[in-house]
């Protein structure tokens, strides 16, 4: 009895291993989509830092500079949600060679502007207001997830051209997709732009053009396993 078990265990191990190594014919491709776009809005992260040896003046002056900020991007007229503050701080610094501290005030603002043509005016203006450090500038699509929706689809059908060229010549057909992987990677499209000019320029009426914004290119990468019929 105990021969008979054991010897249809190995035959159920043999036929699960059989059928587990079983080969699927397929054939395994990448597939590329790009789509390219003119960005509609402009990120801007920028900065009041205020330095002094009394940290209550210098929490002061701080304050002082970004209220001067926040009133100017409101006489430009955009909207509430389009800007806000963060990142507030107040550290001390401790000289070790003069034996002094001294105290650092930081006030960060963030703005989207949707209106590029206003980019150079709002850029003069936080300077002049007191922003004396920009962080960060980042021009970007308003409508950046149907373009990867689309970059997606035309990376899928590159794919699939591709293995239908492959098999082609060898008489056979692709079919159903086995195993798809996405390979893209997430970031945030800094298209080329010029230097903006100088925020001390005598003339303020300067019409040269500093910006050149160019296009933002969204790529989608992906990995697929077609069935070969």
């Amino acid at each position: 009895m105990r021969k008979l078990v054991l010897f249809l265990t190995i035959m159920f191990m043999t036929m699960s291993y059989g059928q587990e190594t079983k080969q699927i014919p397929q054939i395994n491709v990448n597939g590329e989509g790009k789509v390219k776009v003119a960005p509609d809005q402009v990120c801007i992260s920028a900065t009041v830092e205020t330095k002094g040896n009394n940290a209550k003046d210098v929490k002061k002056q701080n304050d002082e500079k970004i209220d001067a900020v926040l009133k100017f991007i409101k006489k430009m007229n955009l909207p509430a949600a389009d800007f806000k503050t963060k990142q507030v701080a107040l550290n001390p610094q401790y000289d070790y060679e003069k034996k002094k501290t001294s105290y650092n005030a930081t006030q960060t603002v963030e703005i989207v502007l949707k209106d590029l043509s206003k980019y150079d005016e709002l850029m003069e203006g936080l300077v002049q207001q007191g922003i004396n450090r920009i962080d960060r500038v980042s021009f970007e699509s308003s409508k950046l997830t149907s373009l990867q929706s689309e970059a997606r689809k035309l990376a899928m059908k590159d794919a699939k051209a591709k293995a239908e060229d492959y098999v082609s010549v060898l008489g056979q057909k692709v079919g159903k997709a086995y195993v798809i992987s996405d390979n893209s990677q997430i970031y945030h499209p800094q298209p080329m732009y010029a230097a903006m000019k100088s925020m001390a320029a005598d003339n303020a009426e300067s019409a040269n053009e500093t910006l050149a914004i160019g296009e933002i290119e969204i790529t989608a990468n992906v990995s697929v396993s077609f069935i070969l019929d």
